[in-house]
């Protein structure tokens, strides 16, 4: 991919952007033509990515759950880069218990983290956008967002919370050249996901191996799905050729999950 694949002139701003998914969709809407402003708790990960090309990344910190940081996280996007055209809300935790021991501090913090900071980032972009009379918001999902799993009630809730928010803020904003979109990866080669492997090995007492081939044996394809899978159906939808698509939920899964 060149920078003549059509984002040129477009800012756009990726949450949770410096590991993992979030980098791989940082690194193909740069290459799409985009600037892009990267968005992380640590301000360390980040800079190390924007470092790859500061002249056309930006850095920023912030828990997206707190409404204060966003916003001065988003003014100092816009006074590098300008109005803000592209948002990936990537920004997500995975914490996994049992429903009976669910406690409402685990239930709150995957809320916060995975629901709210979608609602806080997209109020703060969205004004760009409709000015501008064009934008992309690209919700980063899961699969958890479109069935179910066990020992993540708190996860997929709200994981489909996002998907309920993807669908009712698209039809607000269909006729103003807006378009929202949620990419539901199914298990991806992540920091995440190497921590629930993790978290399995010293649970159950399995290997890393078969405690990996478990996760993987959930796609019908039999492997792990990888971040850059994950990031070409995002900067697809970024894209003038999915200019019709909106409110839907795209599964990256390799079969598992068929909506």
């Amino acid at each position: 991919m060149t920078a003549s694949s059509g984002l040129q002139g477009h800012h756009a701003l990726v949450t949770g952007g410096g590991r993992g998914i979030g980098a791989a969709i940082t690194r193909q809407l740069l290459a799409a033509g985009a600037t892009v402003t990267v968005l992380g708790r640590r301000l360390d990960v980040v800079q190390a990515l924007a470092a790859e090309q500061p002249e056309r990344l930006h850095a920023v910190n912030a828990d997206v759950s707190d409404a204060t940081q966003v916003a001065a996280a988003f003014a100092s996007a816009r006074e590098r880069f300008g109005p803000l055209a592209i948002l990936i809300n990537n920004a997500g935790q995975a914490g996994s218990a049992p429903f009976l021991k669910t406690d409402v501090q685990l239930w709150q913090q995957m809320l916060a983290v995975n629901l709210t900071g979608t609602l806080l980032c997209t109020q703060a972009a969205l004004p760009d956008m409709l000015t501008g009379g064009w934008g992309r918001v690209v919700n980063v999902a899961s699969t958890a967002g479109l069935t179910g799993y066990a020992y993540v009630s708190a996860y997929c809730a709200a994981k489909h919370g996002v998907i309920g928010l993807t669908r009712a803020l698209a039809l607000e904003v269909a006729k103003k050249g807006v378009t929202v979109n949620a990419v539901c990866p199914g298990y991806t080669e992540t920091d995440i996901l190497l921590e629930s492997i993790a978290n399995v090995v010293a649970k159950t007492g399995r290997s890393l191996e078969t405690a990996r081939a478990g996760f993987a044996a959930g796609n019908p394809q039999g492997r792990l799905v990888q971040p850059d899978e994950v990031a070409d159906t995002v900067r697809w939808l970024c894209g003038e050729a999915a200019s019709a698509i909106t409110g839907q939920s795209i599964a990256v899964c390799g079969g598992e999950v068929m909506v």
